[in-house]
């Protein structure tokens, strides 16, 4: 079932939401009153928990880098965090925490097309 979070963008639950097919999706720091989400570091905050999560498992010899799974970036004048679906096969319960997250604190969840313009911060 889909969601509303009241600005008009899917939160989890439904078919052809962000965050349910094999494309990458963008978790927006806005809320719904369209105020930053705080604390103003929460997506690196969020991309170093998970930052161990990576291909070959091979994460204790990038504890210094980002998972490729989970970049913290900016869209919009906002804080956000770049999410590859992979991270799902690789590893369903952390893919489950990043969605929660989002859900959990009523954060916007949006559909990366190759040509959205994002920063990287990582």
């Amino acid at each position: 079932m889909q969601q509303d979070d009241g600005n008009g963008s899917s939160l989890p639950g439904g078919k052809g939401s962000p965050g349910d097919g094999n494309r990458k999706f963008v978790i927006v720091g806005q809320t719904g009153d369209g105020r930053a989400f705080r604390p103003s570091d929460w997506a690196e905050r969020l991309a170093g928990v998970m930052s161990a999560f990576r291909p070959g498992r091979a994460g204790s010899r990038h504890h210094l880098t980002y998972s490729p799974y989970v970049v913290p970036s900016t869209r919009g004048g906002f804080k956000c965090v770049i999410v590859d679906p992979a991270l799902r096969d690789l590893e369903p319960m952390a893919y489950k925490f990043v969605l929660g997250f989002a859900r959990d604190n009523g954060l916007r969840l949006e559909p990366l097309d190759g040509g959205d313009e994002v920063a990287s911060d990582g």
